[in-house]
């Protein structure tokens, strides 16, 4: 079923609107993530990002994640987590944001080889004390699927592609309930220790089907510590 998804979703959604200029830039996202099982159901998450824009020039955005996962067993996960952005503007020298977004995660392990979807259903506001329209909730849909290559104990390699689809938002209703955005990523895994990992990844990020169109290329780097 959930290849059925993704081959539709790819179908529908690897061309752009005729016609359209399309801004092109290049990005660094940067990923600090803490996490703490605090028993053999829960753990708890902690994120650090940073991101880089104008090829690498200018800052993009901060975040700040903390959230809550639940492994019902070694086959689905599910996690709630509340998010705060900063993230700088030309016209606004900074906006801040407020996210909640919940995760689904299904995976299964083939031996070394492992596939996994996510999906996650998210609601943001922007500047709510600072604009008329601060109030306007976005709500959005993202399917995600990947796969990992564990090449030894210390080494892996994963794959990705992401959908997203706008689901509702007041300040352009006219793309509510429509797939406008995709993400392709391929990156590896070092496991330095049993509580450290440290991970390089490639992104590329394609809208269409909406105006002022954006493509990115991403270098990204990561690296997660249980405490």
């Amino acid at each position: 079923m959930i290849y059925k998804i993704i081959v539709i979703l790819i179908f529908l959604n690897s061309f752009n609107l005729f016609g359209q200029k399309v801004f092109k830039d290049a990005g660094m996202w940067n990923t600090l993530s803490f996490k703490h099982k605090i028993n053999k159901k829960f753990e708890l998450l902690i994120t650090e990002e940073f991101r880089l824009k104008e090829n690498y020039t200018q800052v993009n955005l901060t975040y700040t994640d903390l959230g809550l996962e639940y492994s019902y067993n070694k086959n689905i996960k599910t996690s709630i987590a509340y998010r705060t952005i900063q993230k700088f503007q030309y016209d606004n020298p900074l906006s801040y944001r407020n996210r909640i977004q919940w995760d689904i995660v299904l995976k299964k392990n083939f031996g070394k080889f492992g596939i996994n979807y996510r999906h996650r259903l998210q609601v943001e506001v922007k500047d709510y004390y600072t604009s008329e329209n601060g109030h306007f909730k976005e709500w959005f849909s993202r399917h995600k699927i990947g796969g990992k290559y564990e090449i030894n104990n210390k080494w892996s390699v994963t794959l990705s592609g992401e959908y997203r689809m706008q689901l509702n938002d007041p300040r352009s209703p006219e793309y509510n309930l429509i797939f406008h955005r995709q993400r392709y990523q391929a990156g590896f895994t070092y496991k330095i220790n049993s509580k450290q990992d440290f991970g390089m990844y490639y992104l590329y990020q394609n809208e269409f089907a909406i105006q002022n169109l954006t493509d990115i290329y991403i270098l990204g780097v990561e690296y997660s510590i249980e405490f």
